[in-house]
Formats: C-alpha cells, sequence, structure tokens
C-alpha cells in the first residue's frame, strides 16, 4: 500500500493507472470524512485499489489539480468504480471536487439485491472471505494529523478486498438473473448530489419539529441558527454543541434565566457558562416574531381524497410480500411502502403507465407489474 501525501507522487500513480491498467479496469474506491466531529463534512482521505495495487492519498497534502486523473477515472464510462454504499461517498466527491461517476458498482446494493439480510461491508467480508474488520477507528477523526499508522491500516481494510466482493456478488446476481436490476439502480446513482436548500430550512429537518406549534417553531428557527453560529466557530458537530433533542425542549419551554436553561435535560452546562446570554437572547427573538411571519412547513403535494387508496396500497403489499418470500428478497428491497403509495394513487392501467411513475425501476415492473395491475 502506498500512502500519497505529496502532490507529483500522487498525479503519477494516478495517471500511471490511465495510461498502463489493463483494460477492463476496476478501482474500488472509499473515502473517508469527519461528520462525527466537524460543523461541515469534506473528505479526508481518500482510498483506492486495483487489482494489483493499492494507495491512500491524503487530500489534505495534495491540491485538487494533483487529484484530477482521478476525477478522470470516475468520469471514464470504460472504468468500473466499486464502492460499498456509495451515496454519501458520491455525494462528498462531487461537493468537494464537482466530480461524478459513470460507471459503478455498489456493493452493498448488490448484496441486497442478491437476498442477503446482512449487508454491511464486516458482514460481507466475513461471509465470504472468513474476514473480520477492526471497527476500532469507524468514529475516528479523520481531520486529525498526522494520522497513526494503524489509522492508515484500519482505512485500507475499507478496499483490500472491494473487487473480489464485487466478482463474488456479480456472480450471485448472474445466477439469481438479477444483473439487470442492480445495472439500473447502479445507473441512478451516477451524477448524484446534495440538492441546493437554504440553510435558514435546515430547522424543519430536525426529527420532533412538526409536533411543534408555529410559534414554538419560530424559537426552534433562532436556537438552531445560533447552535450553527457556534458550530462552525468552533468547527465542530452541530450535536456536539447542543443536541436537537435540548433545542427541542428550550423551544417548547422557552426558558428565561440561566437557571431555567440549566434545568433542561442535557443542556451542557459549559454552554450555559460561556454562551448562556446568547442562547436566551435567541430564545426572546424567537418569540418575538409577529404573528404573520411564524414559520411553517412547506405544503406538502395534493392529492385527490382517495377513500380506496389503503385498500389498494394493502393489495399491492400483497402481491409485494408474496414475491419476496418467493424470491428470498427482503420485501422493502423488493418495492418500498412510498413507491407501492406512488402506484396506488396513479392507478396505472398499463405496463408504460406504471414505469412512468417516478422512483418506479423498470426491473421491479418487470417482476411485479402485471400482478400490481390486477390487484388495482
Amino acid at each position: 500500500m502506498q500512502y500519497l501525501d505529496e502532490g507529483p507522487r500522487t498525479t503519477a500513480m494516478l495517471t500511471g493507472l490511465l495510461r498502463d491498467a489493463p483494460r477492463p479496469l476496476a478501482v474500488a474506491l472509499d473515502t473517508e470524512g469527519a461528520s462525527f466531529h466537524r460543523f461541515v463534512d469534506r473528505i479526508y482521505l481518500l482510498q483506492l485499489t486495483t487489482r494489483d495495487q493499492s494507495a491512500i492519498i491524503d487530500p489534505l497534502r495534495v491540491s485538487p489539480a494533483d487529484l484530477a486523473p482521478l476525477g478522470a477515472l470516475l468520469a471514464d464510462p470504460a472504468v468500473e468504480i466499486v464502492f460499498h454504499d456509495a451515496d454519501y461517498d458520491l455525494r462528498l466527491l462531487h461537493q468537494d471536487y464537482g466530480w461524478s461517476a459513470t460507471a459503478l458498482f455498489d456493493t452493498r446494493i448488490a448484496a441486497q439485491l442478491v437476498g442477503l439480510r446482512s449487508f454491511g461491508l464486516a458482514a460481507l467480508l466475513e461471509r465470504y472471505f472468513g474476514v473480520r474488520l477492526d471497527k476500532r477507528y469507524q468514529r475516528a477523526d479523520w481531520s486529525m494529523r498526522p494520522l497513526l499508522p494503524e489509522m492508515l491500516d484500519y482505512a485500507a481494510q475499507d478496499t483490500r478486498y472491494l473487487l473480489d466482493l464485487r466478482d463474488r456478488l456479480r456472480a450471485d446476481l448472474d445466477r439469481l438473473g438479477r444483473w439487470a436490476w442492480a445495472a439500473e439502480e447502479f445507473t441512478r446513482l451516477e451524477g448524484i448530489a446534495w440538492p441546493s436548500e437554504d440553510p435558514a430550512d435546515a430547522f424543519l429537518r430536525i426529527k420532533g419539529s412538526r409536533d411543534l406549534t408555529r410559534h414554538e417553531l419560530a424559537v426552534l428557527r433562532e436556537l438552531a441558527q445560533w447552535r450553527d453560529s457556534v458550530a462552525a466557530t468552533l468547527d465542530r458537530a452541530t450535536f456536539r454543541v447542543v443536541g436537537n433533542e435540548v433545542l427541542l425542549t428550550a423551544a417548547r419551554e422557552q426558558p428565561t434565566t440561566r437557571d431555567a436553561l440549566a434545568a433542561i435535560r442535557g443542556m451542557p452546562r459549559g454552554i450555559i457558562e460561556t454562551r448562556g446570554a446568547d442562547l436566551l437572547a435567541a430564545i426572546a427573538r424567537g418569540k418575538a416574531v409577529p404573528e404573520d411571519q411564524l414559520p411553517r412547513f412547506p405544503r406538502a403535494p395534493r392529492w385527490d381524497r382517495d377513500p380506496d387508496l389503503d385498500e389498494h396500497v394493502t393489495r399491492l403489499k400483497a402481491v409485494r410480500d408474496a414475491a419476496a418470500t418467493r424470491l428470498t428478497l427482503d420485501p422493502g428491497v423488493l418495492c418500498s411502502r412510498e413507491r407501492l403509495e406512488a402506484i396506488a394513487r396513479r392507478k396505472p392501467a398499463t405496463l408504460q403507465e406504471m414505469a412512468a411513475i417516478p422512483d418506479v425501476r423498470r426491473w421491479q415492473v418487470a417482476e411485479l407489474g402485471t400482478e400490481f395491475l390486477a390487484a388495482l
């Protein structure tokens, strides 16, 4: 394994991959972030493995220009990029470098479609290779430097066996006749990125916020913005400043003194001592929001009331569950509840109409469509 923390060596290694590696080329890739520790996550380590070599790249020590050949690898349709649970990695790669992948294989998705109920990387490596992964650094702070040698060894494990795992899962998919299913899922990952959202609306995504009144929601908005400001200043994950449950309690109780703040379960004493006045001021601002400016949740898409919706979903679920048993698949993997509801609302009359429903896969229509139409 090479540890690359110097620009020209990194560029030379990546350029050599593009130029010299035999085709078809497959590259296992993984990233390490620090969302458990930092306010804004980014990539702090890149691990890659080909059929004959492995490397760990330190993106804090090399420039984006030095990494350009890796972006070209991801964009090359002749190079298969293998991830385990690619979603977050792909979003980070797009956020930090503007990269998108065009030929993907996700071993997590493949394992689910094969019918495995334990599809974490550790479980898969133990199942197929008898390898037990060391989870000691699962929540390590990868932004720290220097990295310990044992941390680098831990990071290297994430791609060391990934290409062999890809081969075993691809063989299972072919044996079961489900390769087309996986290929469609992999294609849907191409170009994935975080949507552009207004940071001021982030408080609406806090679990439990829908249970608040609009007056309480106004206080939560001020508290969330205060917490984000503190977390950004400290470069610390927001939950390490104040947890969501504490913010929700404060929004409901709306304390006006430090003693009242201290009575909230889970409120950090250090926050009260150093930033208590700012926290109380945020609560006061929320309480002062005029009635006509109180926040509200965006309206959900309106559907015509359908008294038969629940019955139709139940019928579709019965079809899905019977097929899941026959195929030895988790029912939610075969077709999620949300997709069942979408089909029930649209009431397609043909397979073509069903295939046009957003998020419904072609392979799901092929496997379940005829029986779904009959059930409706």
